[in-house]
Parts: C-alpha cells; structure tokens; sequence
C-alpha cells in the first residue's frame, strides 16, 4: 500500500465527508477494538483515505485503507478483499510480490459504516519513482530488476490464481520500500502514536486540508519560477542517481481485477497501458496485463509513456492509439484489425484505419538509438525483450513464465542508460508523438 501522495495532487476535499463518504480520521484514533491507532495520512483515492497506523499486537507499522461508506464503495472493497484473500492463501511465504493484505474489518463512523482493509506498509510507487529520476529514464540494471519482481508477480497471479491483474501501470506498483528514508517510520525510528491528542476533532480533517491546499500552491507557484530560470540559462536537468534505493517492489490495487473466467467489463485498463484488443472489443485475457507491463517497462527505461493518443480532426483517442501502434510496430493484420466488436468503426474492409491515412513507421530499435541515445547493443537487447511481447496477436504473446526465461533479464553487463546519452539532449515528457 502506497506511503505517499504525489505532492501535485490535491486533497480530497472537505465534500467527500459526508454520509456515504470518507471516514474523518485523526491521528491517535483506534480501528479494530483498539488494535490498530491512526498516525498520518499517507494518501487517498476516489474510494478511500489511506492511513500509516501501528499494530499494537504485531507491533509493525500497516497500511489502513479506510474505504468510503456508500454501497458502491463498499462493493468495490469486498471485491478486492475477494481477490487479496485468494493471493494471499496463495503466496504464505509472501515472495511472490503482489501487495499482502494483513486483516479487514468494518468500522461505524459519522458518515456509515466504512470496510476497513490493513495491507503490509509499502513504499513509493513506481511513478514516484520516474518523477524523482525527473523522467530521465531509469539505468537498466535496474529496470531489470523491476521487471523481474513485476513478471513473478504476473505468472503468479495468471497461472496459479488466474487473474487478470487489468490495471498495470506504474502507480499499481510499489517499492518495498520508500526513496526518502525519513518517510520510512522503522527506518527513521519513528515513535508511533499511542493516543489521541486532545484538542479541536476538526484539525485532522479541516484545518489540514486548507492548509496544505495554501503549502502546495506556493509550491506550486515556486517550482514554476524555477523551471522558467533553468530554461532561461539553459540547463538541463539530469536523472538522480538512484543508488542506495532499492527497486524490489510489489503489484498492487486490485480493485478491477478479474477471474479469467468470469469477467465483468469489456472495457479494461487505463488508456496509455490499454492493449490492442481492448480497443478493438475482441476480448481479452492474460496477455493484456503483458501489453500493459512492456508499457511499463519502456516508461521505466526512457522516462516517457510509449502511447499518448490524443483526438484530433475527424479521429477519436481510440483511432489515434491504434496509428501509434502501426507506427511503432507495423500493421495490423486484417483478420485482428477487423474481428473486434468495434472494429466496423475504426476500420475499413481492408484493414487499414479509416481515418488516419498517413503513417510515419519508427520502430522500437531506432527510438531507442535516435530518441533516447542507447546504445545500439542495449537497444537491441531492450527491444528484443519487448517487441515479442508487443505482438498484435494477443495469443503470440509471451507468458510472465516465458519472459522470465529471456536472456536479456539474465543479462549482467547491462550499463546505465545515461552513459550512452548525450548530455544535452532535450526530450518530451509526452510520449511518441
């Protein structure tokens, strides 16, 4: 479970809490008949506030996640224990990286009753991870190491369990650990709350969220002038060294997970990681999550998301998605480009998209050299290991099991990517086009 909030997000706000909303949690208060005390806010999500609370009975640190109380809400949270549950049972050694649920419970409040989930303490998520390397691409040993935890994670989850994860991307995966230390309650020897401090019941709730909305305005305000004067002098910010952080890490955020066999939505998968088939309405499986994940894996390495699409004049997001794809990868046959329930839409009797005309190839190997300076021998190794798993044909597509077998995760002379880049190359934080 996640540690922190991006500090770009907003609040949650004072609205959500309200009946059928979010739980006013202060630091200090007892969930769980006095099991677990609340000691900060680590985050929150449409459905949930999450909070850093203490075990009093394990005495370890947790994640709570307090889910919001409306039936929806709560739906979506026995949904997820549903699927946590079955993972855990599954994995009893927790080695299999995919996020541990500790404990759940319901908890009456104010606003309802909420369902309440305890999940082992995690660190930054992956995203947290590129926007601390300023988006300059992650050295490949590392993103090596990544994707082997993310791929165990897979062929777990899809040949032991059979789920379809459906949501990969890099805010669903965490470090086990967080970058900053201090943000880290065991290792900055952190003394955990034990009671409430006495005092206004508002102040966790109110106060906080009008005051930190002040701070990250400022902040905002600051960081913009910064930008204005390193573009002014010219200066290109170079990627952190990211030695000493350790980039072992944990899927998480089953809340749109799904059995192989009993699937509930056709429309799956957040749109930059959203695969071919999807779009298309041709059904999906286990190869959808390993489209997903070489998506990932690329943003890790180059610091930019491979697929932006964006609607344009007489084309939607979906048409755009689909011409980025051909540009990266080819064409695609017929048979797949018109046997989708949405097919007749986006493309001609012919196979070839009906709106978008023009196409501009630029293949993996040579974005790779061209656009983000490798080397010719690390680019051809990365896409090596990609473009398999980039195959129209969802069931071409490698396994988790078969890609941990690829000799490029095997690889030991693999060098940060900055050493093969030039220095001041300028590049966009946008995608591919």
């Amino acid at each position: 479970m996640s540690c922190s909030t991006s500090e770009e997000e907003e609040d949650e706000g004072r609205d959500g809490y309200r009946k059928g909303g979010y739980h006013a949690v202060r630091p200090g208060d007892q969930f769980a008949e006095g099991r677990y005390i609340a000691q900060r806010k680590l985050g929150w999500g449409t459905f949930s506030t999450v909070w850093l609370a203490f075990d009093t009975t394990s005495s370890i640190f947790v994640a709570l996640k307090i889910q919001r109380s409306a039936v929806e809400f709560a739906q979506a949270a026995l949904h997820e224990i549903e699927f946590l549950t079955a993972i855990a049972e599954g994995d009893p050694s927790n080695s299999k990286c995919v996020i541990r649920l500790l404990d759940h419970f319901k908890h009456a409040g104010p606003n309802g009753q909420h369902i309440c989930l305890v999940f082992e303490f995690l660190g930054d998520s992956l995203l947290r991870l590129i926007k601390y390397n300023h988006y300059k691409g992650i050295e490949l040993s590392k993103v090596r190491e990544i994707c082997g935890s993310v791929l165990l994670a897979l062929d777990y989850l899809h040949r032991e369990l059979r789920i379809i994860h459906t949501d990969l991307k890099p805010e669903n995966v965490l470090l086990i650990s967080t970058i900053n230390p201090a943000k880290d309650p065991v290792r900055s020897e952190f003394s955990p709350i034990l009671e409430r401090p006495e005092g206004n019941p508002n102040v966790g709730v109110v106060a906080n969220v009008n005051e930190k909305k002040l701070w990250r305005k400022a902040k905002r305000a600051v960081a913009k002038i910064s930008e204005r004067r390193q573009s002014m002098e010219g200066i290109s910010l170079q990627g952190r060294s990211l030695e000493g952080i350790d980039v072992r890490c944990k899927v998480v955020d089953f809340g749109n997970a799904c059995w192989v066999d009993k699937q509930l939505m056709d429309a799956i998968q957040t749109r930059q990681y959203r695969a071919p088939e999807v779009i298309l309405g041709a059904g999906y499986s286990f190869s959808a999550d390993m489209w997903s994940f070489a998506c990932v894996a690329f943003e890790l390495a180059t610091g930019d998301m491979l697929f932006v699409p964006k609607t344009g004049k007489g084309f939607d997001e979906d048409e755009d998605h689909l011409a980025l794809m051909m540009e990266l990868l080819g064409k695609i046959p017929r048979k797949i480009a018109t046997g989708g329930s949405r097919s007749k839409d986006l493309f001609d009797r012919h196979g070839d998209l009906k709106r978008i005309r023009r196409l501009k190839s630029w293949p993996l190997y040579r974005i790779l050299v061209e656009k983000y300076r490798f080397s010719n021998t690390d680019a051809r190794e990365f896409s090596d290991f990609l473009l398999p798993i980039f195959d129209f044909a969802p069931e071409k597509r490698p396994t988790a099991e078969q890609c941990l077998q690829h000799p490029w995760l095997k690889s030991s002379n693999l060098k940060p990517n900055h050493e093969n880049r030039d220095v001041g190359l300028e590049k966009s934080q946008s995608g591919m086009n």
